[in-house]
């Protein structure tokens, strides 16, 4: 079984993605470390990069993170060519993924873009993680030491949680870490029933 989870940047999907690694029988697919590393790795995705945003893309430590953020969040058109190039990678990746780990009850997909670029179909059920706006920008504000309007030129690439959570099996919101872990046994149990 395949179980998405998503929400939007800064929302804690990974934390809440963490309480779920610690059972025993889910594994879990990140595939925003999976794309970051298959975008250092893969000799497809470095080709097509370079072709569509120049040799500047990649440097000596290999991606060159900041010159291409600049140029996909603040236009559309590169932002949807870049996943273009990078998500049939990630896709295969995961269905290898998916296949390595057939022994445990379910794998949690985190996409923070699971809708946006179409990942929600292959999922049998879907988690999105909720926070609001607010709290939301100023964890990423801190986390990734970027400006506000950095964070909101993100959020402005992404669905709105609202338009998600319809669409989703289950919702966490991530305000209180006691309520989230007891939402996340409630869920696992759900699943695994």
């Amino acid at each position: 079984m395949l179980i998405g989870i998503t929400g939007g940047i800064g929302s804690g999907k990974t934390t809440v993605s963490k309480m779920f690694s610690e059972f025993e029988n889910v594994q879990i697919y990140h595939a925003d470390e999976e794309a970051k590393k298959l975008m250092n790795t893969s000799e497809v995705i470095k080709r097509k990069v370079i072709q569509e945003f120049s040799q500047e893309a990649y440097n000596e430590e290999g991606l060159n993170r900041p010159f291409l953020a600049k140029i996909v969040f603040e236009n559309k058109e590169k932002l949807k060519k870049l996943n273009s190039i990078v998500h049939p990678e990630v896709h295969k990746h995961l269905q290898e993924f998916i296949l390595k780990n057939s022994d445990k009850d379910y794998v949690l997909y985190e996409n923070a873009i699971l809708f946006e670029n179409g990942s929600h179909k292959l999922c049998d059920k879907i988690i999105t993680v909720s926070v609001p706006q607010n709290i939301r920008i100023e964890r990423v504000m801190k986390r990734d030491g970027v400006s506000e309007e950095a964070v909101l030129n993100r959020i402005k690439n992404q669905w709105a949680d609202t338009k998600k959570t319809i669409q989703s099996h289950y919702l966490i919101v991530n305000m209180n870490l006691n309520d989230v872990k007891l939402n996340v046994q409630k869920i696992h149990n759900k699943l695994t029933y």
